[in-house]
């Protein structure tokens, strides 16, 4: 999803427009306030509907203000029951889900087994333009309610029935026994009865059931969140709140930590890593994270989608010298990529050293070789778009296009910025890209199908290079419904080698997560997918 992250999301900046919060980004003021967490953040792209947010500072939040049937653990990732009682099944297809009773969301009202069904077929529900529609597409009924073609048929799916006010029932299409460690993803969060009938009032002021509740957000400076005082799960914050400060440059960020105005910071510009852990005596950690970086091509465009294409694609990948790269820019915090998903799997999970094969590595001359025989780059130039406000992209893009053109013996690459990360995801979703563009991937639950389905599907929810392979489907199909893990991880990466073939985009790097801090906080960590745990920080 989000993130790093694709985001699959429709024009517009999110629509809460709530009190302003004292503190703007980047503010020379410190903004302070007794036991209240300052944290580096981004505008969300969209309005914070759970089934319509999967880009990284909207999904920040969601993280903050929703608790799902399952949550992931915070060290290791693995997933387990939160909102959910029980959630059974004798045949990996139909599974019975217990609510936990006396949940409540942080406007008083209860968590029942209606929050979520009602949230679900609101999600998938074609007419509701909900970006992340396709992760509910395996429930039976999904295609009346979202049709390939015309409009829906029904509104509700047909797979989710009510038996009581704690217990609803799914049947999917097909078995899919690692189903259920899906739904800690934030798609599949409850959603309160005010959602649907004042839908605009709830966009002005999201109503969650997770740790923290929404008082303010003032776009383009801050956002302030606060315990939610009915919450009772595992992950009840050690601190009076946490207030997201704006920044459209992460340098003027990290100049904030430095200088006491900023508590956490967890975009640190890829020029200050070599020596951060030393300007912050220590308080910074780097781990792995389900994250990794690519450039995608836009598939949709005749010149790069054209037969024998795949070849060029291959060849400009084979140019990228990742290992000089992730080492010179970023200090061993990037790993070159041997594959489409992400370490943090481990073998057993998908994770392959080798997937990727040969057109993973620097090779110059087989490089020239494949471009010439898939026909050249189209007009001999090309651009790499990135967003210009977060995550040092400039430095890396314009190392890969010095890779690329070195390689070549041209200057056929060069580097495109684009202002903001709303308006760089904007020109992907409305399909404006004419050339590759950096796509970055953090993973949405810890399962080898999260880094290919969402990614590569047909028509799926952050297929951003419009790719279509039915084998691929197929393959992603058959390994769902294998109940045997090995043989499911063996099936998803026999499709994974479809996309090394036609090498849609190009894998990069494996991305750790990076995040520092003040000496007003303690107890900061990251988790598995690169966000800091604030309910755990702590502030003296």
């Amino acid at each position: 999803m989000r993130g790093a992250k694709s985001a699959t999301m429709v024009i517009g900046a999110i629509a809460i427009a709530l009190t302003a919060t004292a503190c703007g980004g980047g503010s020379s003021s410190s903004g302070a306030e007794d036991g209240v967490v300052r944290a580096w953040w981004g505008d969300p792209q969209n309005p914070l509907e759970p089934a319509n947010t999967n880009e990284v500072n909207g999904g920040k939040v969601l993280d903050m203000i929703f608790s799902d049937l399952k949550e992931y653990d915070p060290k290791n990732s693995q997933a387990y029951l939160a909102a959910a009682d029980s959630i059974t099944s004798t045949d990996q297809q139909t599974f019975t889900i217990k609510v936990k009773p006396g949940l409540k969301f942080s406007d008083g009202t209860p968590v029942t087994a209606s929050s979520f069904v009602d949230a679900w077929n609101y999600g998938a529900l074609l007419t509701n333009a909900q970006k992340d529609a396709s992760f509910f597409g395996n429930i039976e009924g999904y295609s009346q309610v979202h049709p390939d073609k015309g409009q829906p048929t029904a509104k509700t799916m047909s797979g989710l029935k009510v038996v009581d006010n704690l217990t609803f029932t799914v049947k999917l299409t097909q078995k899919f026994s690692a189903w259920p460690d899906s739904l800690g993803y934030k798609a599949f969060a409850p959603l309160p009865k005010s959602f649907f009938t004042d839908h605009a009032k709830w966009l002005q002021q999201p109503v969650g059931n997770g740790p923290y509740k929404i008082v303010s957000y003032s776009k383009g400076q801050s956002m302030k969140l606060v315990p939610n005082p009915y919450y009772t799960g595992a992950e009840k914050p050690k601190n009076k709140g946490v207030l997201l400060k704006v920044y459209t440059d992460e340098n003027t960020a990290y100049a904030d930590l430095q200088a006491g105005q900023l508590d956490v910071d967890d975009s640190i510009p890829a020029s200050d890593i070599p020596h951060v852990k030393n300007d912050m005596a220590g308080r910074y950690q780097n781990l792995p994270a389900g994250i990794n970086q690519a450039i995608t091509f836009p598939l949709n465009q005749k010149t790069w989608g054209a037969k024998g294409m795949e070849k060029v694609r291959q060849g400009i990948s084979m140019a990228i010298d990742r290992a000089s790269i992730t080492q010179k820019i970023f200090q061993g915090t990037r790993t070159p990529a041997t594959d489409f998903t992400s370490p943090v799997l481990g073998s057993a999970g998908g994770y392959s050293t080798d997937i990727c094969g040969d057109v993973c590595k620097y090779d110059p001359a087989k490089a020239k070789e494949l471009i010439k025989e898939g026909g050249g780059i189209p007009g001999g130039k090309f651009t790499i778009s990135y967003n210009a406000d977060t995550g040092s992209h400039k430095e890396w893009v314009d190392a890969v296009c010095n890779s690329i053109n070195n390689a070549l013996g041209t200057q056929a690459c060069l580097g495109n910025p684009v202002g903001t990360f709303a308006d760089f995801r904007n020109q992907i979703t409305q399909k404006q890209m004419i050339n590759p563009f950096r796509a970055g991937w953090q993973m949405d639950y810890p399962l080898i199908d999260d880094f290919l389905q969402p990614l590569w599907g047909t028509g799926a929810s952050s297929n951003d290079s419009q790719y279509a392979n039915p084998d691929f489907d197929k393959l992603i199909s058959q390994a769902e419904a294998e109940p045997d893990k090995a043989k499911s991880v063996a099936l998803y990466q026999q499709a994974e080698k479809l996309l090394v073939n036609d090498m849609p985009s190009i894998p990069l790097w494996y991305q750790n997560g990076g995040v520092a801090w003040s000496d007003r906080v303690s107890n900061v960590t990251e988790n598995p997918f690169s966000y800091p745990v604030f309910y755990n920080i702590t502030v003296k």
